[in-house]
C-alpha cells in the first residue's frame, strides 16, 4: 500500500504539501485523537514551533528532564531561552513532579514533559504546577504517539503536544512530526507559522501570479510534503492492530521476567496506556549483560544516557541523583512491529539464564 500511495504521489507531479497532508492530519485525528494535529517535516520542528508558538525567547527558562534526546534541549537553546533540568523518577525515566517546582523562577516560562520510551508522564501533576504558576505546558511525545493518560490520547491533553515520524519510530513518514495546539487560536497560528507566516487560505495568488500577503512575524518552512505524508496515510493503517501486538508482546516479557536476579521492571501506573516504542528495564552488570545477549545475537542497547552532560547545557548535574542512577543501570532489549513471539520467547529464555 506505501508503494502505491507513493506511486500515486510521484505520478502527481505535487510532491509539497497538498491534500494528502491534510488528509494524514484528519486521520491523526479520527484514528488517534489528536487536537488539531499540524504535519511537520520533523519532531524537532515541532519542539522549536511550539515553544516560538508560547512566546519563549531570550532570557526564559524551561524546565524540563534530562532522560531524552538533545533534541528536546537544544530547541530551547534556539529559542534563546535557557533549558533547566530537573531530576526524573527512576522508575520511569520521566521527569519528577516534585523536583520542578524548586527550580521555578521569575524567568520560567514552560515545562517541557518527555514521554520517555512512549510511556506518558504525570501530566495532572505537572499540569497543576503550571496553573499555580501560569506556565506554559509542552509535551514532547516523540516516543508516544498512541499513548493514553487517564482515558485522554496523548496529544489531546496539554498546551502543546510534539510528536516525531522520523523513520525509526513505530508510525513513520521517512520523517517528520506533528504539532498539536489545544487553543484554536494557537493551533491557527501554528498552521500559519509552519510555511513561511504565510495563511494560504487568506493569501490568494494575483492575476500576475505572486501570493498576496502581509508578513507580521518570523515563520518558518516547517511543512510536510504529500510525499511524506503518503508514507504515513500507509503506515497508519493497521496502526491501532499494530498497537495491540506490541502491547501484547510487552505483557508476554513482563510475565516471562518476572523474578530474574538483577533485574528490576520499569514501574506503569495503571492510569495511563504507553506506546511502548522501547521495552526497557534496569540490570545489575550492565555491560555483561549486554556481552551475553550479544553472544547470543541478540541486540540491547542504552538509550539516551542524561543531555545534561553535554557542555552545551551546563555539563552534567551531580544532584540530579536520580537520572546518574540511571545511567548507570537502564537498558533496552528488542521492541519492534516485526519481532515475533517465538523471538520474545528466545530473549526470555537467554536472560533467566543469567549473565
Amino acid at each position: 500500500m506505501a508503494l502505491q500511495r507513493v506511486g500515486d504521489v510521484l505520478a502527481s507531479t505535487f510532491l509539497s504539501e497538498g491534500k494528502l497532508v491534510r488528509e494524514f492530519e484528519a486521520c491523526l485525528s479520527t484514528d488517534l485523537g489528536l487536537l488539531h494535529p499540524a504535519a511537520l517535516n520533523s519532531g524537532t520542528s515541532a519542539l522549536h514551533l511550539a515553544l516560538e508558538v508560547a512566546g519563549i525567547g531570550r532570557g526564559d527558562e524551561v524546565i524540563l528532564a534530562p532522560q531524552t534526546f538533545i533534541a528536546s534541549a537544544l530547541t530551547v537553546v534556539q529559542t534563546g531561552a535557557t533549558p533547566v533540568f530537573a531530576d526524573i523518577q527512576y522508575e520511569t525515566g520521566n521527569i519528577d513532579p516534585t523536583n520542578i517546582e524548586h527550580r521555578i523562577t521569575a524567568r520560567t516560562k514552560a515545562i517541557m514533559a518527555v514521554h520517555w520510551g512512549g510511556y506518558p508522564c504525570d501530566l495532572a501533576e505537572i499540569q497543576a504546577i503550571a496553573d499555580r504558576y501560569g506556565l506554559v505546558v509542552i509535551e514532547d511525545a516523540a516516543h508516544a504517539p498512541g499513548a493514553t493518560y487517564q482515558g485522554r490520547a496523548i496529544g489531546s491533553i496539554s498546551d502543546y503536544t510534539c510528536f516525531s515520524f522520523q523513520a525509526i519510530k513505530h508510525l513513520t513518514t521517512g520523517d517528520g512530526g506533528a504539532l498539536c495546539a489545544r487553543d484554536p487560536e494557537k493551533a491557527y497560528e501554528v498552521f500559519r507559522r509552519r510555511w513561511f507566516g504565510i495563511d494560504r487560505a487568506s493569501s490568494p495568488v494575483s492575476e500576475l501570479g505572486e501570493r498576496e500577503y502581509d508578513l507580521t512575524d518570523i515563520g518558518y518552512k516547517y511543512h510536510l510534503s504529500d510525499f511524506a505524508a503518503a508514507l504515513g496515510l500507509a503506515n497508519l493503517e493497521g496502526f491501532g492492530e499494530r498497537m495491540l501486538r506490541r502491547r501484547a508482546l510487552v505483557r508476554r516479557y513482563q510475565d516471562g521476567l518476572q523474578n530474574v536476579t538483577g533485574l528490576t521492571h520499569f514501574v506503569h501506573q495503571p492510569d495511563r496506556e504507553s506506546a511502548h516504542w522501547l521495552f526497557g528495564f534496569h540490570v545489575a552488570d550492565r555491560l555483561q549483560f549486554v556481552r551475553r545477549l550479544k553472544a547470543s545475537g541478540i541486540a540491547s542497547s542504552v538509550v539516551h544516557d542524561g543531555i545534561d552532560h553535554n557542555s552545551l547545557f551546563g555539563g552534567k548535574r551531580s544532584e540530579l541523583t536520580q537520572q546518574r542512577r540511571f545511567d548507570q543501570t537502564q537498558i533496552h532489549i528488542p521492541m519492534h512491529d516485526e519481532l515475533t513471539s517465538e523471538q520474545v520467547d528466545y530473549i526470555i529464555h537467554t536472560i533467566r539464564q543469567g549473565w
